[in-house]
């Protein structure tokens, strides 16, 4: 059974950074394109970033420069690096694999949340 669990949300101050991380376990993680989305409050859910199997990566254009995706095949984890972050930025943050050989095999973690605050 796959799972996808997300970690490395918390409290942050303005201009501040933190490393999410997306641990993916029950299949082989190469052929999944591993995604970051995000939810606030009263908003829908968008995507942040994403990486394939071979590591292209694809990133929300406002926040290209700020956030960096990055994945470990070796230890089944996709990353996402938040720089200088900001309070927009405050959200759930959800990862998302979507396998690439099979479309529509999709599995989301239960969200990380991150606060950006003084």
């Amino acid at each position: 059974q796959v799972q996808v669990v997300e970690s490395g949300g918390g409290l942050v101050q303005p201009g501040g950074s933190l490393r999410l991380s997306c641990a993916f376990s029950g299949s082989t993680f190469g052929p999944y394109t591993m995604g970051w989305y995000r939810q606030a409050p009263g908003k829908q859910r968008e995507l942040v970033a994403s990486i394939t199997g071979r590591g292209m990566t694809n990133y929300a254009e406002s926040l290209q420069g700020r956030f960096t995706i990055s994945r470990d095949s070796a230890k089944n984890t996709a990353y996402l690096q938040m720089n200088n972050l900001k309070p927009e930025d405050t959200a759930v943050y959800y990862c998302k694999a979507d396998n690439e050989l099979f479309r529509g095999i999709v599995y989301w973690g239960q969200g990380t949340q991150v606060t950006v605050s003084s």
